[in-house]
């Protein structure tokens, strides 16, 4: 019997669009959290979600693993799970029974649960850890197996239904955050199925792509962004210490690229001309893509240093072309630090990705027009799109809390619905989507076909379609843009013509992969 069999809810076949993007990674929050315990002699095991067919298979792995207790450790360095979406909350309700039903112990720990810990209760969970995981899991299982005397609500950072207080839920006050992540051992690697991941990535894109975090939390104050785990604290590992990782992973594991997942990567001073440094150094030199924000990509030699140490990509929060839109929001930055930083970056040869927020409160046509001028101007690589969206313990939320209906989550990541009385309706911010889309990749065809006809002896088949897509993406985009004009005039009545039923959990949308989400 295994002592915790640790898994996790966000099922990439749950979110088509990006099971059809195919390129996954691996719960890196949930492979820390069991290397941390198998660190304090505890037998652990693995269901990972993310390339499983259904939640039946963990009611598999259940049987297999016969573990005394069930951790849903939700990857927290995952924002899509930092998006807390019905249809994964489902799923993790789903797993709850089926464990449930085998006579484990269940504990769960994540964002959703963070805010809903009841919600978990009421499903069948024992425990909820609120907030970082990994201490209260061990000390919350060593009382549980009698390694220790402490009680229950002894335990920061526990929730549980107390039988002394009529089954109502005790929660025991915040953790304080694990500040030396030196000290943590590297996430559980071998309990991944390495060359399943390592066959998809080939198979589909050529290479293949891991994912490394060297961060914890975001200490800046944009008013719509959830921070249920770390709250406003920031705490960083060592570069010498991811360098070190990184060294180990492509030893071991020899991959192609290296996603690192961080809200801010290098937010510290000379962070990241250290790394740069120590990769160097060490022969370890890994394309890579990471996030990161307008203002501090300016500071010194930043961007030099990414270019050092191998950073293929860089994607900015950027969110708006509007400075009152970003004033509102609290963003930090200004409009003319989003378009240097982008120029510099590619003067550097380091492609850009925007993240693009639209739907804030105050928000006008001259806004988001502003946003697509930005586009066109700073001509970033990839884009993201999203739609404000109030979660809670974010001022955004508190500002529009009396305007949400019952229901106050998307079902998926692709779903787009305004969920409160925002400046237009759902359908126009789903047509905006289609619009800023078909503008961008018209745009970049147009670029590729400059280059294809400095040299036109070197043109080939695949020249042709380029040149085919810029023309459907251009001939197509008035009568899209005339459809984003009739839907401005749409009245929002709420969610309405919003959300699709629960049945209808078919895209998702685009990450940082290309074409995606949001972190920073």
């Amino acid at each position: 019997m295994t002592d915790i069999l640790f898994g996790q809810s966000y099922y990439l076949r749950f979110d088509q669009k990006l099971w059809d993007a195919m390129q996954p990674y691996p719960p890196l929050g949930t492979i820390y959290a069991a290397s941390y315990m198998r660190d304090r002699g505890y037998e652990v095991a693995l269901f990972d979600a993310m390339l499983a067919g259904s939640e039946q298979e963990w009611a598999s792995a259940l049987d297999r693993a016969q573990p005394r207790f069930a951790v849903i450790y939700e990857d927290n360095f995952n924002y899509l799970s930092k998006m807390c979406l019905l249809r994964m909350r489902q799923a993790a309700f789903t797993m709850i029974g089926m464990a449930r039903d085998r006579d484990c112990t269940v504990i769960v720990a994540g964002s959703d649960a963070s805010d809903h810990a009841e919600k978990y209760v009421a499903a069948g969970a024992n425990y909820v850890l609120i907030g970082e995981g990994e201490e209260t899991l061990a000390e919350l299982l060593d009382t549980l197996t009698g390694t220790t005397d402490a009680s229950l609500s002894s335990i920061p950072g526990l929730a549980f239904p107390d039988p002394d207080n009529g089954g109502e839920i005790t929660c025991n006050p915040r953790r304080p955050d694990i500040k030396d992540l030196d000290a943590l051992p590297f996430p559980a690697w071998d309990l991944v199925d390495i060359p399943r991941y390592q066959s998809i990535w080939y198979e589909r894109h050529g290479y293949y792509s891991m994912n490394m975090v060297t961060t914890r939390g975001c200490p800046f104050h944009c008013n719509w962004c959830a921070k249920p785990i770390w709250g406003q604290r920031y705490n960083a590992r060592s570069p010498e210490n991811v360098a070190a990782e990184l060294k180990w992973l492509k030893n071991t594991y020899a991959p192609d690229h290296i996603w690192f997942v961080d809200d801010i990567m290098g937010l510290k001073p000379k962070w990241m001309e250290r790394f740069a440094d120590q990769v160097e150094a060490d022969g370890t030199r890994t394309p890579f893509k990471c996030l990161n924000r307008a203002d501090l990509l300016l500071r010194g030699n930043t961007i030099q240093a990414l270019q050092r140490a191998g950073a293929e990509i860089v994607w900015i929060g950027a969110e708006s072309g509007s400075q009152k839109v970003l004033d509102a929001m609290e963003k930090g930055t200004r409009v003319e630090q989003i378009r240097e930083s982008a120029s510099r970056l590619h003067e550097a040869g380091i492609k850009v990705g925007f993240f693009l927020q639209f739907g804030y409160p105050g928000e006008t046509r001259e806004d988001i027009e502003a946003t697509l001028q930005l586009v066109r101007d700073s001509q970033p690589d990839d884009i993201g799109m999203s739609v404000s969206y109030p979660l809670p313990g974010t001022k955004f939320h508190e500002h529009v809390r009396d305007q949400l209906g019952v229901q106050q989550n998307w079902l998926d990541s692709n779903d787009l619905a305004m969920m409160y009385q925002g400046p237009f309706s759902t359908g126009f911010y789903r047509q905006l989507h289609s619009v800023l889309h078909k503008e961008f990749r018209g745009r970049r065809y147009l670029r590729e076909l400059r280059n294809i006809f400095r040299s036109p002896a070197q043109v080939r088949s695949r020249h042709l379609r380029v040149a085919a897509g810029a023309f459907k993406n251009f001939l197509t985009l008035p009568l899209e843009r005339r459809r984003l004009t009739r839907l401005e005039r749409e009245p929002h009545t709420g969610l309405t013509s919003g959300p699709r039923s629960m049945g209808q959990h078919a895209a998702a949308i685009p990450s940082p992969q290309g074409d995606g989400g949001h972190d920073s």
